[in-house]
């Protein structure tokens, strides 16, 4: 059976070792060139330490970089962006990034001070940095975790870490699926890490994690993200853009003949269920960007277990689609014209969080 049609996974304590374990069972590079370029692509989304769920473990991508090492490859970066409204080398500083690239003599490359090419694809243009043009070979290191507006976040949307910020922005303008899909046309991944360690199965910034101990591994990125559709309690076409990324041809789908190679001592595959939130149902979305609906999302959360959602009489508005309109309460800079707005591009949870409990505690008391 080709190798692309398999699914590798490791559990286990020892998270550098199960990298590396998993890796020389793969063997990746097998008839390379020693002078390749490789790009080893993580997830640090924001400020968050990997043991919240949102961003990848740096002892991953420390087995990586010691396994390249051992195998006579020296050219190598790690290059990377956090969302809107994040600053990428504080995320990488916080994470450890910075002096693990310290340690290996390794460029760190943050995508957004680099220019970009744009590529159309099926009359979509898309943006991608320049940088990616230069490697030769890419390692994708996801997490497999929950996302607030597509459900989940694995492989395939991990690649808009290596887009402009405005391009991320315009992205949720086209409603995410069709340009994530249509992204990893143009951006081709040679080898995916994905992290499941303690990922959040809920939303993108963390703070939910749940203990799996567990590092999957694939060639294909629609495959990978199948498996993290079935992990994470969805069927893999629930999530639109594996299905639109199939049928474009970037990967094959999990079937019947796809193999499972289990490492160590592992039986049925660990799912994480989502649990429905309810109190998401005030929410009007509107092409909104990932970090300032997560800020809401987490705020959300906060009143729920205090009991004060139910206090929230009127629809809360959220998105890009709101510029310039009218509405009771908004969240965000392109809400400004709403009678009560909590400003910022993204507004931070905790301002949010004041604001909606402010009005919650008004309609309480029966306060204009």
């Amino acid at each position: 059976m080709k190798k692309d049609n398999k699914i590798y996974i490791i559990k286990g304590k020892d998270i550098i070792k199960m990298t590396m374990d998993i890796l020389n069972l793969m063997n990746p590079l097998e008839g390379r060139s020693k002078d390749i370029l490789i790009g080893i692509k993580p997830n640090l989304v924001c400020v968050s330490r990997a043991s919240e769920g949102a961003t990848t473990h740096p002892e991953i991508v420390e087995g990586i970089i010691q396994y390249l090492k051992q195998s006579g490859y020296d050219n190598i970066i790690v290059l990377e962006s956090s969302w809107v409204g994040a600053n990428t080398e504080d995320a990488a500083d916080y994470c450890g990034y910075t002096e693990l690239c310290r340690k290996h003599d390794i460029p760190f490359i943050n995508i957004k001070q680099t220019d970009s090419t744009e590529h159309n694809v099926g009359g979509l243009k898309v943006q991608v940095s320049k940088y990616v043009e230069k490697l030769d070979y890419l390692i994708n290191v996801p997490l497999i975790k929950g996302h607030c507006q597509t459900g989940i976040t694995c492989a395939l949307k991990n690649m808009k870490g290596l887009i402009p910020d405005a391009e991320k922005r315009r992205y949720h303008t086209l409603g995410l699926h069709k340009p994530i899909a249509y992204l990893n046309t143009v951006i081709k991944q040679d080898l995916i890490i994905a992290d499941a360690i303690c990922p959040d199965p809920y939303f993108e910034e963390g703070g939910r994690p749940k203990q799996m101990d567990m590092i999957a591994g694939a060639f294909d990125p629609v495959l990978m993200d199948c498996y993290a559709a079935e992990v994470l309690g969805y069927e893999p076409f629930d999530i639109k853009y594996i299905k639109l990324a199939w049928e474009l041809g970037v990967g094959k789908i999990k079937d019947d003949d796809t193999e499972i190679i289990k490492i160590g001592d592992i039986k049925d595959t660990e799912k994480v269920q989502q649990k429905e939130k309810k109190y998401l149902k005030l929410v009007l979305e509107d092409n909104a960007c990932s970090a300032c609906y997560s800020s809401l999302v987490t705020a959300m959360e906060r009143l729920n277990a205090e009991g004060l959602t139910e206090k929230l009489v009127d629809e809360i508005s959220i998105g890009q689609g709101y510029r310039g309109a009218g509405g009771t309460v908004g969240i965000g800079d392109c809400t400004a014209g709403f009678e009560r707005n909590i400003a910022g591009c993204p507004p931070k949870s905790e301002d949010i969080y004041n604001f909606l409990r402010a009005i919650a505690e008004s309609n309480e008391s029966g306060e204009p």
